[in-house]
C-alpha cells in the first residue's frame, strides 16, 4: 500500500505546505503511515526506508489532531485510489490500570467497628479510681 507520485497529486492540496528545513516530504510520511496501518507494527518498528519513526509519528499526530488525515483519506476514497475503513481500536493492557475491586478479587465484607463503642459492648477504657490523700 504505497502511493505513487501520480496518486499523490490528487491529494496534495489536502496536506499543509511544507516550510523550513524538512527531512521527509509529505509523500514519504503518508507512505509510512500507510505501512504502519497495513502491517500493524509499532512506530519504532518502521523500516529505515521511511525515515525516522519519531518524525513520522509526530507529523501523523499533528495531522490527526488538525483533521488533515480525515481529509486525506476521504479524498483517497473519493478518487478510488485507496479503500480504507477503520473499525478497530486496540488498547495495550500494560497501560490500563484497574482498581483491585475491578479485577474479580474477593471483596472484604466484614466491617470494622467504629471508634465509638457500641452501647452494651465492652468498654474501651477502664476507670481506675484513685484515692485522694487525707490530710
Amino acid at each position: 500500500m504505497e502511493l505513487t507520485k501520480a496518486q499523490y497529486r490528487h491529494i496534495e492540496r489536502c496536506l499543509p505546505t511544507q516550510r523550513g528545513n524538512v527531512t521527509l516530504d509529505n509523500l514519504q510520511v503518508l507512505n509510512a503511515i500507510l505501512y504502519v496501518a497495513e502491517q500493524g507494527c509499532k512506530w519504532r518498528g518502521l523500516p529505515k526506508q521511511f525515515g525516522n519513526w519519531h518524525t513520522v509519528y509526530t507529523r501523523m499526530n499533528r495531522w490527526a489532531k488538525s483533521g488533515v488525515l480525515d481529509r486525506v483519506f476521504t479524498q483517497l476514497q473519493q478518487a478510488q485510489i485507496l479503500r480504507v475503513k477503520l473499525e478497530v481500536v486496540a488498547l495495550d493492557s500494560t497501560i490500563v490500570t484497574v482498581h483491585p475491586d475491578g479485577t474479580g478479587a474477593l471483596k472484604k465484607t466484614v466491617r470494622k467497628p467504629w471508634a465509638a463503642p457500641v452501647a452494651g459492648g465492652p468498654p474501651r477504657f477502664i476507670w481506675l479510681p484513685r484515692m485522694l490523700e487525707r490530710p
